[in-house]
């Protein structure tokens, strides 16, 4: 692969998710009623509530405080939370609640993170076991799939078939999502690829409310860096009306120098913040730019000073 291929992105975190301070806290005394009464509240604007100018992914969902401790430290105003198939029959529910419920107590906006490649060969399947039973639950405010269909072995031997069946999942998704807005993660080298007379970040693009783009780089300027990666996409957005979203790694990815430029993994968050500046001051004049995407909440959270 070249230089400019991102690594997927569902990856096993390796690294545990670590105490935060600043953790969530509530008094003993007259604490149901004021947790209740911001939680009905929080419900009733919950589906109002706008995108923030940083998202993280959250794939572990088993410690809810921890991550909006984490959230909440590090200014991250929305969530892409982990949701499973049939999440209304799933263990997971419970947790998935407990995280929201904690999101709406800060402020902070949740929205249902799935996707695999092999949505693209099923997406009524999806429609009806995923995205359906999630947004019943009335928990997410939106809707955000990661499903990247070049990491199947179809994406190397049929690549026109692949990407005409992933934009078809995307039509079928965007029009059962119904009025909640639905995002996509996509790499940067999507521009690169031919779709419909176009490439395919545009026609993703015009698919969804908004994307995130996968610029991994642990350096924002550059020829390889992230601002660079991700100028097509940007300009994408702004030409077809839609938000755009640059995202950043913090997982370890391995020891090889092209892994090791893909992530902060290992790096001080002082060093950190100073690169996702730099990649916020130079769209800051962009209609398309969104803000900033971490990924994720375990690796994150180990990256510190």
């Amino acid at each position: 692969m070249t230089p400019r291929t991102a690594h997927p992105l569902r990856l096993v975190a390796i690294v545990a998710l670590v105490a935060i301070l600043g953790a969530v806290g509530v008094t003993a005394a007259g604490a149901a009623p004021v947790r209740s009464t911001t939680a009905a509240v929080a419900t009733s604007s919950r589906a109002d509530r706008p995108a923030a100018p940083r998202a993280m992914w959250v794939w572990d969902t088993s410690d809810p405080e921890s991550v909006v401790a984490l959230a909440t430290t590090r200014g991250i105003g929305q969530l892409y939370a982990a949701v499973p198939p049939n999440v209304g029959t799933s263990p997971q529910l419970a947790q998935l609640r407990r995280l929201v419920e904690l999101a709406d107590e800060a402020g902070l906006r949740v929205d249902a993170l799935g996707g695999d490649p092999g949505w693209v060969d099923n997406p009524t399947w999806v429609v009806n076991s995923w995205l359906k039973p999630a947004l019943a639950t009335g928990l997410f405010t939106g809707v955000h799939v990661d499903i990247e269909p070049y990491t199947t072995a179809a994406w190397t031997t049929n690549r026109k078939a692949v990407v005409k069946r992933y934009l078809s999942t995307l039509d079928t998704l965007r029009t059962a999502a119904g009025t909640a807005p639905i995002e996509a993660d996509i790499p940067f080298w999507y521009d690169e690829i031919a779709a419909n007379g176009s490439t395919l970040d545009r026609e993703t693009i015009r698919r969804t409310t908004a994307v995130t783009v996968m610029a991994y780089r642990n350096l924002a300027d550059g020829v390889d860096g992230s601002i660079a990666l991700s100028a097509n996409e940007i300009q994408a957005g702004a030409d077809l009306g839609r938000q755009v979203r640059i995202g950043q790694e913090t997982t370890f990815l391995g020891t090889d120098p092209t892994e090791v430029k893909q992530t902060f993994f290992g790096q001080g968050l002082t060093q950190m913040e100073s690169q996702l500046s730099r990649i916020t001051a130079a769209y800051a004049g962009s209609p398309s730019f969104a803000g900033l995407a971490v990924h994720d909440a375990a690796g994150y959270a180990a990256v510190t000073d």
